[in-house]
Protein backbone atom coordinates (compact mmCIF):
# COMPACT_ATOMS: atom_id res chain seq x y z
CA UNK A 1 0.00 0.00 0.00
CA UNK A 2 2.87 2.34 0.84
CA UNK A 3 4.59 1.60 -2.49
CA UNK A 4 1.33 2.22 -4.35
CA UNK A 5 1.11 5.63 -2.66
CA UNK A 6 4.65 6.48 -3.73
CA UNK A 7 3.88 5.49 -7.32
CA UNK A 8 0.76 7.67 -7.26
CA UNK A 9 2.71 10.68 -5.98
CA UNK A 10 5.49 10.16 -8.57
CA UNK A 11 2.94 9.81 -11.41
CA UNK A 12 1.23 13.02 -10.33
CA UNK A 13 4.56 14.88 -10.23
CA UNK A 14 5.46 13.59 -13.71
CA UNK A 15 2.13 14.82 -15.09
CA UNK A 16 2.76 18.24 -13.60
CA UNK A 17 6.21 18.36 -15.24
CA UNK A 18 4.84 17.26 -18.62
CA UNK A 19 2.02 19.80 -18.38
CA UNK A 20 4.58 22.50 -17.65
CA UNK A 21 6.64 21.46 -20.68
CA UNK A 22 3.53 21.53 -22.83
CA UNK A 23 2.70 25.07 -21.74
CA UNK A 24 6.26 26.20 -22.40
CA UNK A 25 6.22 24.66 -25.89
CA UNK A 26 2.91 26.32 -26.76
CA UNK A 27 4.16 29.66 -25.49
CA UNK A 28 7.36 29.35 -27.51
CA UNK A 29 5.36 28.51 -30.64
CA UNK A 30 3.10 31.53 -30.16
CA UNK A 31 6.11 33.79 -29.62
CA UNK A 32 7.74 32.46 -32.79
CA UNK A 33 4.54 33.04 -34.76
CA UNK A 34 4.34 36.58 -33.41
CA UNK A 35 7.95 37.23 -34.36
CA UNK A 36 7.34 35.90 -37.87
CA UNK A 37 4.32 38.19 -38.21
CA UNK A 38 6.25 41.23 -37.04
CA UNK A 39 9.10 40.60 -39.46
CA UNK A 40 6.61 40.55 -42.34
CA UNK A 41 6.31 44.34 -42.11
CA UNK A 42 8.79 46.00 -44.48
CA UNK A 43 9.66 49.66 -44.98
CA UNK A 44 8.59 50.77 -48.46
CA UNK A 45 7.75 53.77 -50.65
CA UNK A 46 4.62 54.40 -52.78
CA UNK A 47 4.49 52.66 -56.14
CA UNK A 48 3.24 55.89 -57.73
CA UNK A 49 2.73 59.51 -56.75
CA UNK A 50 -0.64 60.62 -58.10
CA UNK A 51 -0.41 64.30 -57.19
CA UNK A 52 0.81 66.97 -54.80
CA UNK A 53 -1.09 69.97 -53.47
CA UNK A 54 -0.60 72.64 -50.84
CA UNK A 55 -2.62 72.95 -47.63
CA UNK A 56 -2.71 75.08 -44.49
CA UNK A 57 -1.99 78.26 -46.41
CA UNK A 58 0.96 76.68 -48.18
CA UNK A 59 2.61 75.55 -44.94
CA UNK A 60 1.96 71.89 -45.73
CA UNK A 61 2.06 69.60 -48.73
CA UNK A 62 -0.45 66.78 -49.23
CA UNK A 63 0.98 63.93 -51.31
CA UNK A 64 -1.50 61.56 -52.99
CA UNK A 65 0.22 58.18 -53.15
CA UNK A 66 -0.68 54.66 -54.26
CA UNK A 67 -0.05 52.08 -51.54
CA UNK A 68 -0.70 48.31 -51.23
CA UNK A 69 -4.20 47.13 -50.35
CA UNK A 70 -5.91 43.84 -49.57
CA UNK A 71 -8.33 42.00 -47.30
CA UNK A 72 -6.19 42.60 -44.19
CA UNK A 73 -4.02 45.44 -42.88
CA UNK A 74 -1.44 46.15 -45.59
CA UNK A 75 -0.08 49.57 -44.63
CA UNK A 76 0.85 51.18 -41.36
CA UNK A 77 2.88 54.22 -40.37
CA UNK A 78 2.30 56.21 -43.57
CA UNK A 79 4.27 59.43 -43.16
CA UNK A 80 5.61 62.35 -45.12
CA UNK A 81 8.75 64.15 -44.02
CA UNK A 82 10.59 67.27 -45.11
CA UNK A 83 14.19 66.23 -45.80
CA UNK A 84 15.82 69.48 -46.89
CA UNK A 85 15.50 72.58 -49.04
CA UNK A 86 18.39 73.18 -51.41
CA UNK A 87 18.99 75.02 -54.69
CA UNK A 88 15.35 76.02 -55.05
CA UNK A 89 13.99 72.51 -54.48
CA UNK A 90 12.01 71.14 -51.53
CA UNK A 91 12.92 67.49 -50.98
CA UNK A 92 10.28 65.35 -49.25
CA UNK A 93 10.13 61.64 -48.47
CA UNK A 94 6.99 59.49 -48.21
CA UNK A 95 7.32 56.04 -46.62
CA UNK A 96 5.25 53.38 -44.85
CA UNK A 97 5.46 49.83 -43.59
CA UNK A 98 3.74 47.06 -45.52
CA UNK A 99 3.19 43.32 -45.64
CA UNK A 100 2.87 43.30 -49.43
CA UNK A 101 6.20 41.47 -49.84
CA UNK A 102 4.71 38.50 -47.96
CA UNK A 103 2.90 36.32 -50.50
CA UNK A 104 0.40 35.12 -47.90
CA UNK A 105 -0.60 38.65 -46.83
CA UNK A 106 -3.12 39.13 -49.64
CA UNK A 107 -1.88 42.69 -50.22
CA UNK A 108 -2.03 42.44 -54.00
CA UNK A 109 -4.15 45.51 -54.78
CA UNK A 110 -3.56 49.25 -54.44
CA UNK A 111 -5.43 52.19 -52.99
CA UNK A 112 -4.98 55.94 -52.78
CA UNK A 113 -3.66 57.40 -49.53
CA UNK A 114 -2.63 60.87 -48.39
CA UNK A 115 0.58 61.81 -46.60
CA UNK A 116 0.94 65.30 -45.14
CA UNK A 117 4.34 67.01 -45.08
CA UNK A 118 4.71 69.94 -42.67
CA UNK A 119 6.88 72.70 -44.16
CA UNK A 120 6.82 75.14 -41.27
CA UNK A 121 6.38 78.14 -43.60
CA UNK A 122 4.57 78.86 -46.87
CA UNK A 123 5.99 77.14 -49.95
CA UNK A 124 8.32 79.50 -51.81
CA UNK A 125 10.47 77.08 -53.81
CA UNK A 126 9.68 76.56 -57.50
CA UNK A 127 10.14 72.78 -57.29
CA UNK A 128 9.12 69.93 -54.98
CA UNK A 129 10.82 66.55 -55.38
CA UNK A 130 9.12 63.49 -53.87
CA UNK A 131 11.26 60.46 -52.99
CA UNK A 132 14.08 61.75 -55.23
CA UNK A 133 12.02 60.89 -58.30
CA UNK A 134 8.83 62.85 -59.05
CA UNK A 135 9.13 66.63 -59.43
CA UNK A 136 6.25 69.11 -59.07
CA UNK A 137 6.02 72.89 -59.37
CA UNK A 138 3.48 75.54 -58.40
CA UNK A 139 4.45 77.52 -61.52
CA UNK A 140 1.71 77.36 -64.12
CA UNK A 141 -0.49 75.22 -61.85
CA UNK A 142 -4.02 75.86 -60.57
CA UNK A 143 -3.84 76.18 -56.76
CA UNK A 144 -3.83 74.31 -54.52
CA UNK A 145 -2.57 71.65 -56.95
CA UNK A 146 1.05 71.54 -58.12
CA UNK A 147 1.95 70.68 -61.72
CA UNK A 148 4.04 67.59 -62.40
CA UNK A 149 7.19 68.28 -64.38
CA UNK A 150 7.98 66.14 -67.42
CA UNK A 151 11.07 64.71 -69.09
CA UNK A 152 12.06 68.17 -70.26
CA UNK A 153 11.97 69.64 -66.77
CA UNK A 154 9.54 72.01 -65.10
CA UNK A 155 10.12 74.78 -67.62
CA UNK A 156 10.61 73.30 -71.11
CA UNK A 157 12.32 75.55 -73.61
CA UNK A 158 9.97 77.32 -76.05
CA UNK A 159 9.63 75.64 -79.43
CA UNK A 160 12.47 76.64 -81.74
CA UNK A 161 13.99 75.40 -84.99
CA UNK A 162 17.02 73.93 -83.23
CA UNK A 163 18.30 70.35 -82.73
CA UNK A 164 17.67 70.49 -78.97
CA UNK A 165 14.10 71.61 -79.55
CA UNK A 166 13.63 68.81 -82.10
CA UNK A 167 14.79 66.31 -79.49
CA UNK A 168 12.17 67.63 -77.08
CA UNK A 169 9.56 67.04 -79.78
CA UNK A 170 10.73 63.43 -80.20
CA UNK A 171 10.64 62.88 -76.43
CA UNK A 172 7.03 64.08 -76.33
CA UNK A 173 5.97 61.77 -79.16
CA UNK A 174 4.65 58.25 -78.61
CA UNK A 175 7.59 56.45 -80.22
CA UNK A 176 10.16 53.94 -78.88
CA UNK A 177 13.26 55.10 -77.09
CA UNK A 178 16.37 55.80 -79.20
CA UNK A 179 14.27 56.94 -82.17
CA UNK A 180 16.20 59.13 -84.60
CA UNK A 181 14.83 62.22 -86.34
CA UNK A 182 15.34 64.22 -89.53
CA UNK A 183 13.92 67.72 -89.85
CA UNK A 184 11.84 68.26 -93.02
CA UNK A 185 10.49 71.75 -92.35
CA UNK A 186 10.21 74.27 -89.51
CA UNK A 187 8.97 77.79 -88.78
CA UNK A 188 7.67 79.63 -85.72
CA UNK A 189 4.43 77.60 -85.64
CA UNK A 190 5.00 74.28 -87.42
CA UNK A 191 7.57 71.50 -87.43
CA UNK A 192 7.86 68.43 -89.65
CA UNK A 193 10.04 65.50 -88.55
CA UNK A 194 10.74 62.11 -90.07
CA UNK A 195 11.24 59.67 -87.18
CA UNK A 196 13.04 56.38 -87.68
CA UNK A 197 13.20 53.51 -85.20
CA UNK A 198 15.56 50.63 -85.81
CA UNK A 199 13.93 47.23 -85.39
CA UNK A 200 15.10 43.62 -85.34
CA UNK A 201 17.79 41.83 -83.32
CA UNK A 202 20.46 43.76 -81.45
CA UNK A 203 23.70 43.54 -83.44
CA UNK A 204 26.50 45.63 -84.93
CA UNK A 205 26.77 47.72 -88.10
CA UNK A 206 24.92 46.70 -91.24
CA UNK A 207 28.27 46.45 -93.05
CA UNK A 208 29.26 43.63 -90.74
CA UNK A 209 26.37 41.46 -91.85
CA UNK A 210 23.81 42.76 -89.36
CA UNK A 211 20.36 42.96 -91.00
CA UNK A 212 18.95 46.47 -91.32
CA UNK A 213 15.26 47.09 -90.69
CA UNK A 214 13.33 49.95 -89.25
CA UNK A 215 10.01 51.74 -88.89
CA UNK A 216 9.67 55.31 -90.15
CA UNK A 217 6.92 57.84 -89.47
CA UNK A 218 6.41 61.47 -90.46
CA UNK A 219 5.09 63.65 -87.65
CA UNK A 220 3.72 67.18 -87.76
CA UNK A 221 3.94 69.45 -84.71
CA UNK A 222 2.33 72.71 -83.63
CA UNK A 223 4.13 75.18 -81.35
CA UNK A 224 2.72 75.66 -77.84
CA UNK A 225 4.08 77.40 -74.77
CA UNK A 226 5.31 74.08 -73.34
CA UNK A 227 7.05 73.01 -76.57
CA UNK A 228 6.25 71.24 -79.83
CA UNK A 229 2.99 69.26 -79.62
CA UNK A 230 2.47 66.35 -82.06
CA UNK A 231 -0.81 66.86 -83.95
CA UNK A 232 -0.76 64.54 -86.97
CA UNK A 233 1.19 61.88 -88.83
CA UNK A 234 1.20 61.17 -92.57
CA UNK A 235 3.79 59.67 -94.90
CA UNK A 236 2.54 60.80 -98.32
CA UNK A 237 4.66 62.97 -100.60
CA UNK A 238 3.69 66.62 -101.00
CA UNK A 239 0.68 68.27 -99.35
CA UNK A 240 -2.28 66.22 -100.54
CA UNK A 241 -2.17 63.60 -97.83
CA UNK A 242 -1.49 65.83 -94.84
CA UNK A 243 -3.96 68.53 -95.92
CA UNK A 244 -6.77 65.98 -95.52
CA UNK A 245 -6.15 65.95 -91.76
CA UNK A 246 -4.26 69.23 -91.26
CA UNK A 247 -5.46 71.73 -93.91
CA UNK A 248 -3.98 74.71 -92.05
CA UNK A 249 -0.39 73.50 -92.56
CA UNK A 250 1.40 76.02 -94.85
CA UNK A 251 2.07 74.76 -98.36
CA UNK A 252 5.72 75.83 -98.14
CA UNK A 253 6.30 73.16 -95.45
CA UNK A 254 4.78 70.24 -97.32
CA UNK A 255 5.05 70.95 -101.07
CA UNK A 256 8.53 69.42 -101.38
CA UNK A 257 8.08 66.55 -98.92
CA UNK A 258 9.36 63.28 -100.41
CA UNK A 259 7.52 60.03 -99.98
CA UNK A 260 8.36 58.56 -96.60
CA UNK A 261 11.14 55.97 -96.68
CA UNK A 262 9.68 52.95 -94.92
CA UNK A 263 13.14 51.36 -94.45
Amino acid sequence: MWQRGIRTVMLGALMVILAGCGSQTAGTTEEAAGAATSTAWTLAAPSRIAGVRTADGGRSLVVDAEVPDGAHDCVRGLRGELETVAHGTVYVMVTFETRSLDRDSGCTGTRRAEATVKLGEPLRSPRVMVNNLDVYTPTGATPPALRQCGENGCDPTPPRCTPSSYQQAVNDTDVPEHTGSEERGCDDTWLVLDLSTRMGPVCGDTGDGCPSSGVSQRWFYRAETSGWRPVATNGDAGCAGIHKVLPELPVRLCASLPRLDRG
